[in-house]
């Protein structure tokens, strides 16, 4: 998935990620498929691109702490979503990831 930020050279500003929402099952553990409608909005993804860093309130360098290929955990409106070449991305601030998730 990295490939999609890297063969567009897309660099986010600041202390902005480029996530790619992670599908959710499509089916209840009974067996039901849901329909788009039922599904609920992801809120897991993988960083396809990070930014520089950027500046806090107090107008202090703040470091990235996510990298490319992170799998994160973020808040369920969080974001900017945008279609890419038929792909649905999300560009948000670091501080709207919640966790990082380790395998």
């Amino acid at each position: 998935m990295p490939a999609v930020a890297e063969k567009l050279n897309l660099k986010p500003l600041g202390s902005r990620v480029v996530v790619k929402a992670l599908e959710r099952e499509e089916m209840t553990k009974s067996g039901i498929v849901l329909p788009d409608t039922a599904k609920e909005k992801p809120m897991e993804g993988k960083v396809l691109a990070v930014g520089p860093g950027g500046l806090d309130k107090n107008g202090n360098k703040t470091e990235m702490i996510l990298k490319v290929g992170d799998r994160v955990l973020y808040q369920k409106y969080a974001g900017t979503e945008f279609k890419l070449n038929d792909e649905e991305l999300l560009v948000l601030s670091q501080d709207d990831v919640l966790a990082i998730v380790e395998s």
